[in-house]
């Protein structure tokens, strides 16, 4: 039996009830013809969309023209409350500058620098852990705060500011749905975006925290006492072109997306392996078996024994893509599978197809680790498979997230094992990412 997939929804509906599906979830909103199909149109009375599965055409939009195909301002306008002007948003030179000033702080060698963290956070998980049901979405939404708070401002998770910023965030994930309806209709920025009080009180909330972090980072760097960790190379590093810093207001929107990009989106494909793992307890047992000859106090290059788990956590990614989908926008008219795409068009690059197609991959809703020693599981990799997007606007922590998900499935996974709970089957939903609709519950019994 396949994990769970989101039951497709009619070939033909109104738009009202389009809307009214995608509000709910995206994913249950889509037609099953996404599965198979190289490119899809979908017409509103207010813009056009063109969904592409073709992998040639997805280079061409992420890799070889990325310029040519900015981020859509429909994303912006449901994000944007808790986001501001982060680089997960912007675009052209504002872009460009931010990203200048983030990508030397995840190089190889931070990611050396930060693993010491991961692994106290992964200590600190397994600690916390006890036997019997948990929900296990919330454990790992724990354990990604707590990676996320070591590695970027040297604080724990039990560190009063993190742990509020860590419960805000939860409320604000289950309010805020990848897309406001608002971006469905064109308007100018002043246009009100039906925002959600409670999406507008928690994003407050969320940010003002953040302020409160940067302004003492701050004040601990112009003391010279600063700890050399992310926040601090990342406040400390001049674009090489203008050489200026992000100032107090621009941190706190990097700082807000390092958190939704680095909690959030890990959290989610954490939840995912260690349910798939408990579905198949001959793959679990050769993970931990695998585990088993991993040393309890790992420095970062141990983490090339973790093939298996790696390949684990690669297969839940594809499964189940924390990040669902990615719109562009066109610049210009452009020409597509013999479609005349205008310009101000929607392109949306779907890792929830692309990574099940079934023009693509054999056996596309099935959980098989052992999928990426075959030619097909290689060929879907090279051609097919981006959950951390792709290009130039590659997610800037990929490699973080690489290294921080086997390893903390790993820590796991050695002292527990995982069963599924009879008769609750997780429902994959997306609201920020992809989560279950009531949760996943697992029982854990100690090894």
């Amino acid at each position: 039996m396949h994990p769970p997939k989101p039951a497709a929804r009619p070939e033909r509906v109104s738009l009202l009830r389009y809307l009214r599906l995608f509000r709910q979830d995206i994913l249950s909103a889509q037609p099953a013809k996404l599965y198979r199909a190289k490119m899809a149109e979908f017409r509103t009375p207010f813009f056009r969309s063109y969904l592409v599965n073709q992998p040639d055409l997805v280079r061409e939009v992420l890799q070889a023209r990325p310029m040519a195909f900015p981020k859509s301002d429909r994303i912006g306008a449901g994000l944007r409350p808790l986001l501001g002007n982060s680089v997960f948003l912007t675009n052209g030179e504002k872009w460009l500058r931010q990203r200048r000033i983030i990508d030397p702080a995840f190089e190889g060698g931070r990611l050396r620098d930060t693993f010491p963290a991961m692994v106290a956070a992964g200590r600190a998980a397994v600690g916390r852990l006890g036997e019997g049901e948990i929900e296990i979405e919330a454990i790992t939404s724990h354990a990604a705060a707590d990676v996320i708070f070591r590695t970027l401002f040297s604080l724990p998770i039990e560190d009063e500011t993190a742990s509020a910023v860590f419960h805000e965030f939860r409320d604000y994930q289950r309010s805020q749905p990848i897309l406001n309806l608002a971006a469905f209709v064109p308007g100018p920025a002043w246009m009100p975006r039906l925002h959600r009080a409670r999406t507008r009180a928690t994003a407050r909330a969320i940010r003002g925290l953040i302020a409160g972090l940067t302004e003492a980072r701050q004040a601990d760097i112009a003391a010279g006492t600063a700890p050399n960790d992310l926040a601090t190379k990342i406040m400390t590093t001049r674009d090489p072109e203008t050489g200026e810093t992000f100032d107090a207001a621009e941190m706190v929107d990097q700082v807000a997306i390092f958190f939704l990009a680095g909690h959030e989106t890990s959290a989610s494909a954490m939840a995912w392996a260690l349910y798939l793992l408990a579905r198949e307890p001959e793959v679990q047992e050769r993970v931990a078996a695998e585990v088993a000859e991993f040393p309890e106090n790992p420095s970062f290059s141990d983490l090339s024994r973790l093939k298996l788990t790696r390949d684990v956590f690669r297969e839940a990614l594809r499964l189940y893509p924390p990040v669902p989908m990615m719109v562009r926008e066109t610049t210009r008219p452009e020409r597509f599978r013999d479609r005349d795409l205008p310009k101000g068009a929607q392109v949306v690059i779907s890792p929830w197809h692309l990574h099940r197609h079934e023009r693509i991959w054999e056996r596309p809703d099935e959980f098989d680790p052992d999928r990426y020693a075959t030619e097909n599981g290689k060929a879907g990799l090279r051609e097919a498979y981006i959950p951390f997007s792709a290009g130039p606007r590659v997610c800037t922590g990929a490699g973080f997230a690489m290294a921080e998900g086997p390893l903390l499935l790993a820590m796991l996974v050695r002292a527990f094992r995982f069963a599924p709970v009879a008769g609750r089957d997780p429902v994959p939903v997306a609201h920020l990412t992809v989560r279950a609709k009531d949760g996943i519950w697992l029982t854990l019994a100690r090894r």
